[in-house]
């Protein structure tokens, strides 16, 4: 029977596929490890380059923290960049600027040719992080797609834990040139970055908008389960770019949907939204902004700060055990991919940021009583201040980490991803700056267990966010993502799972 037939396309992908998408994933999401070098590599450098500099606190915070303003105008350049000459040569694109930035930083002489290497290296991480995660949800298969899109987030906590270990490796040089080969090492990995992912193929999506059928069912048939499923992702792509079924050939002209097209896409997400797609950007957004808001760049950035005010005084001792923050990430980022589409964004997102909340409030309940007997050890409270610290990063990585990039990518109709997930890497950085540049401030002003109170409570407002407000979006097809939110289907009701898979079956039924 043709519907006994059905199940083959929701079977576990055949090998061939799955190391094929999984090597795009891994290469596109290689461009992830940038951002987190220089998370990683500024959180021991700066100790240096405020010595050698002889800067303030201040300018120190807005150092550490700038380079996140900086990367707005590569993700919000990085939308239209990929929508013109493609994913894969916007990832490339992403690298030699990068490039540039760690090669400025690492020869700078004084502190305004130090903001300016940063200012190019933050328009290199703001392309990074919009187009990573968006081209490698657009080639993976929905079976395989949390798993896969999960990478850029390993590859930031990869990036942050080279950081860490370079800090420590290259912080016996001489002061002045220890934090400069700290910086300019990160060169290094853009440019093999750039000449790897010129062997990627283009987005299957990105090649429909341009027309391109046959080039993208290629790219279909090496990264979908079965041939079935190929040819009925190619059919939604199709139709989410506004070109008829029935209208095939390797090269096709896509009817135009009148004047304004980039006027069309701000109203359709942010002036004139139906409900649904209300419903889908303040997610992505709210998403990323309880990922900052909760702290996480004030435990990475500013750990050997938060280790020194919990008792720890050597700057071995420092570095070393910031190195186990790094390591603590990457494992736990590590389990999370293998838990994406197994068993679902909504329970890992929660139980995540319920473990963030409890680590947040042993972290400052720790520092707090540490800082009330400044002139005493009280090994309890240091144990208590480094244990919460390591469960905090490794929630974090289990969870709210990756899932964001993940959910966010995902969730936006085609027409308007480039938009929306640039929108929501913005968001991510300006609250990722705010945090990482009032920090020193915050904690001066209400105490360093204080601020971590505070966020506690942010990620108490976090969980309540998500636990009302996002659906669970395993095993959806890019193209189905809508009707989650509660967009309607094309007899005007809200479309519901098992009615669709009803129609599946019947279809099948009758071929």
């Amino acid at each position: 029977m043709a519907s006994a037939e059905l199940p083959e396309a929701v079977q576990p992908k055949k090998k061939g596929n799955v190391k094929f998408a999984f090597g795009c994933a891994i290469l596109a999401s290689m461009t992830s490890i940038l951002l987190g070098y220089d998370i990683g590599v500024m959180s021991g450098a700066s100790l240096y380059i405020q010595k050698d500099l002889k800067i303030s606190d201040k300018k120190l915070e807005v150092l550490m923290g700038i380079l996140n303003l900086f990367s707005l105008v590569g993700s919000f350049a990085a939308g239209r960049t990929s929508d013109w000459i493609g994913r894969r040569y916007t990832i490339v694109f992403a690298a030699v600027i990068f490039f540039a930035g760690a090669f400025l930083m690492g020869f700078a002489v004084n502190y305004g040719m130090l903001m300016f290497g940063r200012f190019v290296a933050g328009v290199g991480v703001g392309y990074a992080l919009m187009i990573a995660p968006v081209y490698t949800a657009e080639v993976s298969p929905a079976s395989a797609r949390g798993f896969l899109t999960s990478f850029p987030e390993v590859f930031i906590n990869f990036g942050i834990l080279l950081g860490y270990v370079s800090n420590y490796a290259f912080s016996r040089l001489p002061l002045n040139l220890g934090w400069r080969v700290m910086l300019g090492i990160g060169a290094a990995p853009s440019v093999l970055l750039a000449l790897m992912v010129l062997g990627m193929p283009e987005s299957p999506r990105w090649l429909v908008m341009k027309g391109r059928l046959a080039d993208a069912k290629a790219v279909l048939e090496k990264t979908s389960d079965t041939s079935e499923e190929a040819a009925e992702r190619l059919a939604d792509i199709k139709a989410a770019a506004g070109i008829p079924e029935d209208l095939d050939g390797d090269v096709v002209t896509v009817p135009k949907k009148g004047g304004g097209e980039e006027k069309r896409v701000w109203k359709e997400l942010i002036f004139s939204p139906t409900p649904a797609m209300r419903r889908i950007l303040l997610s992505g957004i709210g998403i990323h902004f309880f990922q900052q808001a909760s702290g996480i760049d004030s435990v990475v950035l500013y750990s050997p700060r938060v280790f020194k005010s919990a008792g720890i005084v050597s700057e071995n001792h420092l570095l070393g055990t910031t190195c186990a923050v790094g390591v603590t990430k990457t494992l736990f980022i590590l389990v999370a991919t293998f838990f994406l589409d197994r068993i679902g964004r909504r329970p890992l997102l929660l139980s995540s940021t319920g473990g963030m909340i409890l680590s947040l409030i042993g972290l400052a309940a720790g520092l707090t009583v540490v800082g009330q007997h400044p002139d005493a050890k009280i090994p309890w409270a240091i144990g208590l201040s480094i244990a919460s610290t390591l469960a905090y990063v490794a929630f974090f990585s289990i969870g709210l980490g990756p899932i964001t990039w993940v959910y966010s990518s995902e969730i936006f109709p085609l027409q308007v991803r480039a938009l929306g997930c640039a929108l929501g890497v913005a968001t991510n950085r300006v609250i990722s700056s705010v945090i990482s540049m009032t920090f020193l401030s915050l904690s001066n002003a209400i105490t360093i267990g204080g601020s971590f109170f505070l966020y506690s409570g942010i990620a108490a407002l976090a969980w309540v966010f998500f636990f009302t407000y996002l659906p669970e979006t395993r095993g959806q097809t890019l193209e189905n993502m809508s009707e989650l939110f509660g967009a309607k289907d094309d007899t005007g009701s809200i479309a519901d799972e098992p009615a669709k898979e009803k129609k599946k079956v019947e279809m099948a039924a009758t071929n």
